[in-house]
């Protein structure tokens, strides 16, 4: 997913958990919702179709993978809009502001390659960093 729906999914996945969540601080625990991803598999682009700008996804489909019909090799990039998610993390779960209906949904699901990187070099991930500062904080030093 596009960087700009990282806070949105935190939002969405906060309000699935809220009641675990209050739960939890009231007997002392610290609790943090993050969306990350040990390894970044795509980039981030805009795209334009239809005469609009999208925030899209760029990666390689894993081989075999297909995308409005046309199966890739596992080295062929492709650009996918993974949709938008809601403003208001209440309405994903009365199925509002979706971008797609359920039934179209299945497309959206493309597994994407890990990228290449050089020997020694670390692997791109989103907010991982964030998630070991969090759980080990500066227990390490």
């Amino acid at each position: 997913m596009h960087h700009r729906s990282h806070d949105r999914l935190e939002a969405i996945l906060r309000q699935a958990a809220h009641r675990a969540i209050a739960r939890a601080q009231d007997v002392g625990a610290q609790v943090d919702v993050l969306a990350l991803a040990a390894v970044r598999a795509t980039r981030e682009a805009q795209v334009r179709h239809d005469g609009r700008t999208l925030d899209a996804i760029v990666g390689a489909p894993i081989a075999g993978e297909a995308i409005a019909g046309e199966i890739f090799d596992g080295s062929t990039d492709a650009a996918v809009f993974p949709g938008e998610l809601p403003e208001d993390p209440r309405a994903a779960f009365r199925g509002e502001g979706l971008a797609l209906r359920e039934q179209d949904a299945a497309w959206r699901f493309v597994r994407f390659r890990p990228p290449r990187v050089e020997q020694g070099a670390p692997l791109p991930h989103i907010r991982l960093d964030r998630a070991l500062e969090f759980l080990i904080g500066d227990r390490l030093t």
